[in-house]
């Protein structure tokens, strides 16, 4: 497949400034995407406060990381196609911006529904980043470059997870819960510096698209109807999701089900986040035997495998907390192996439209995990069944979509998707 030019990892100039562009251009985007897991995971640690200091119930409290993922969702319909048309720098500094604004709204909540609208404030400004950020990677990468390119900034943005609850943990000690989100608004003002003084435009003016509404529904029409496209969007959803389901259970699973402290729930979920880390950097290794099929094949496959070990240990008690921490470990190991590939797949056709199809990535990816996060906490706040069940639910979702669709004989496309 031909790629822009731009796609070649050295660039014309002096001996080694390719190499220096390249890695610079992995760590800002890195820091960028690292805002999202810190909006979505610093607090954790503090869902039982919250609860207590708001007078609401598990699920509701859980319903503020619904509100993020939906807003994460909404908002890269949005921000695709005008990132298609206006280029992807100022997309993403004005989502910066107002991804502050709303932070500092969410530290002044009175109420959980308040907090709950506010989250999804917060999770459109945050889409800006997410959507920009992968079409600035297809922008200059494609194939297995741009899978090896993702697995690199998984790499980068791993330690948001593991860093993240941490960081909620040590705020929690000094003051109240309200100072995460302070901490947040903080962080976004110097990512917006960052991204400004650091990051060029990748999208030139002759390869845009007009901003019209016609046509940008023309575009997700195309995508919508490439099944081949849409089913990897799926899988991709339906991987992002059994993440969230953990995300959302893990703190009333672990601290009030099995005593954890919220230190030591920090750690736990630290430990799972460097697993996710390894399997993802083990992905580009993998890729110099085997295919991006076969790779995401077996992630999803041990994923699936994973979520039954974890369903049987919950009823049945075997292993106490081993027996769910280790199934968990692996859940988050394997989707760390399997979740550079989807995006890969699913746009090396779309080239001339990558911020309307990265959307629908994104959009899927966190619609999916919207829906399966109260889900967690709707069935049982301190069992891990719920999650469980929706883990294998998920996984064997995404293991069905696999076999039935991508890797059927033949062509899967029904729609144009040449961009």
């Amino acid at each position: 497949m031909s790629t822009h030019p731009a796609a070649d990892r050295r660039a014309p100039g002096p001996e080694g400034q390719g190499d220096r562009d390249y890695l610079r251009f992995v760590l800002v985007l890195g820091a960028l995407i690292a805002l999202g897991p810190l909006s979505i995971d610093m607090y954790l640690p503090a869902f039982p406060r919250i609860a207590e200091d708001l007078s609401a119930t598990p699920s509701q409290v859980q319903l503020t990381l619904t509100g993020m993922l939906c807003g994460l969702a909404l908002g890269q319909l949005v921000i695709g196609p005008l990132s298609d048309a206006f280029g992807r720098r100022r997309p993403l500094l004005v989502g910066l911006l107002v991804h502050a604004v709303a932070s500092i709204l969410c530290s002044m909540a009175s109420t959980i529904e308040m907090l709950s609208v506010l989250r999804v404030l917060q999770g459109l400004a945050g889409a800006s980043v997410s959507v920009t950020a992968m079409a600035m990677v297809r922008d200059r990468f494609a194939g297995v470059a741009m899978a090896r390119l993702m697995a690199r900034l998984i790499l980068v943005i791993g330690l948001a997870p593991i860093i993240a609850p941490s960081l909620g943990g040590l705020v929690l000690e000094w003051t109240g819960w309200r100072r995460i989100f302070d901490v947040l608004a903080l962080a976004a003002l110097l990512l917006a510096t960052l991204a400004a003084r650091s990051l060029h435009e990748t999208l030139p003016p002759e390869r845009r698209r007009p901003a019209r509404v016609r046509a940008s529904l023309a575009a997700y029409g195309g995508l919508f109807r490439d099944a081949r496209f849409l089913a990897l969007a799926l899988i991709g959803g339906s991987m992002m999701a059994t993440l969230f389901a953990y995300v959302s259970g893990a703190s009333f699973v672990l601290q009030e089900g099995y005593g954890l402290s919220e230190r030591t729930f920090a750690i736990v979920f630290g430990v799972n986040a460097a697993g996710f880390v390894v399997g993802s950097q083990l992905n580009p290794v993998l890729l110099r035997r085997y295919s991006l099929i076969q790779v995401l094949t077996s992630g999803i496959l041990l994923t699936f495998a994973a979520a039954a070990l974890l369903l049987v240990t919950s009823l049945t008690g075997l292993g106490g907390l081993v027996g769910v921490l280790v199934p968990l470990g692996v859940v988050m190991s394997a989707a760390g192996l399997s979740m550079p590939n989807t995006p890969a797949l699913a746009l090396e056709r779309y080239a001339g439209s990558a911020g309307t199809a990265a959307a629908v990535l994104g959009s899927l990816q966190f619609g999916v995990g919207a829906a399966a996060a109260p889900l967690v906490g709707a069935f049982g706040g301190q069992s891990a069944t719920p999650m469980a069940v929706v883990m294998l639910a998920l996984s064997g979702l995404a293991a069905t979509l696999m076999y039935a669709v991508v890797r059927r004989p033949g062509p899967a496309r029904v729609g144009s998707g040449t961009g």
